[in-house]
């Protein structure tokens, strides 16, 4: 039995071969269609969702797992390890963290052996995935609860996310980040470029370029001036743009030093609200 499991959400955006290596424990988010509830990634795929929205009617919603979702997971958990770290997307944009808690608290009593720690990760995306991955491999060489958790924190200040949308009209339809949702009453044609800000939790639009590549070149410029000369790790995402998805990943190994680079679907449980067409960068530097 090892000494620390890692969950994390759906909203993670890690690849799956990393997923399976260090044995992280995904909760799914749900996708409302139809007034069906479909677990992200189990029930329907990235692309299915994407395809529907493209539509642009009976669009899908989102819902956060139940609590019952995450006991499940304590619970599976608890078979294999001594105790469990599970890391959240921010709970400034979600009430994930919140059913994980009360989770938490409900194991108390089905699992009083295990010790369980929840932790809201304030960042989304692969920026999220990057702090459960960091736990992931501390577990693996061993390390104890303290110390997978100290790794998570420690990377929660190193990662960065940068997204690109194609359009405002999802955000302005669902007012999820304020700022963006009124710029869409007069420059709808916008590619406008958001960072997502693991200190403060919150995704903040930055600049509202007018084509797709100039977005781009903003989002890498934007990098470049985060993590300089240093080597980095990249998950680049895309929301039913793979060919887009693979150029910017091309983009990004040549002009960075890369430890690590991959290309996943960007989740429906944030693409649901910034639509389809979006590319965005997570990453952090050695």
């Amino acid at each position: 039995m090892k000494k620390v499991a890692v969950i994390t959400d759906s909203v993670c955006c890690l690849p799956v071969e990393l997923v399976k290596k260090y044995d992280i424990r995904l909760v799914p988010i749900y996708v409302v269609y139809k007034g069906e509830s479909l677990r992200d990634g189990v029930d329907i795929s990235p692309t299915e969702v994407y395809k529907i929205m493209r539509r642009r009617k009976d669009l899908p919603t989102t819902s956060t797992p139940p609590v019952g979702d995450f006991l499940d997971a304590y619970r599976e958990a608890s078979q294999k390890a001594e105790s469990i770290l599970c890391i959240t997307l921010t709970s400034l944009q979600s009430k994930v963290f919140e059913a994980a808690m009360v989770a938490k608290e409900q194991a108390k009593e089905a699992m009083p052996e295990t010790t369980i720690e929840v932790m809201d990760s304030r960042a989304v995306g692969g920026a999220l995935g990057f702090i459960a991955l960091e736990a992931a491999r501390a577990a693996s060489q061993g390390a104890d609860l303290l110390q997978v958790g100290n790794a998570a924190r420690n990377m929660m200040s190193r990662v960065g996310f940068l997204a690109m949308l194609d359009t405002l009209y999802f955000l302005a339809r669902t007012g999820r980040i304020a700022r963006a949702a009124a710029w869409a009453g007069s420059l709808l044609d916008m590619k406008p470029v958001l960072d997502h800000n693991p200190a403060v939790g919150e995704t903040m639009p930055v600049a509202r370029p007018r084509t797709r590549a100039k977005a781009v070149e903003l989002m890498l410029k934007l990098m470049s001036e985060k993590v300089g000369n240093r080597t980095v790790h990249v998950i680049v995402h895309h929301a039913d743009e793979l060919e887009d998805g693979e150029k910017l990943k091309a983009q990004i190994a040549v002009r960075f030093k890369c430890a690590e680079t991959y290309l996943t679907e960007f989740t429906p449980a944030m693409g649901i609200h910034a639509g389809p067409g979006v590319l965005a960068i997570s990453f952090y530097a050695d």
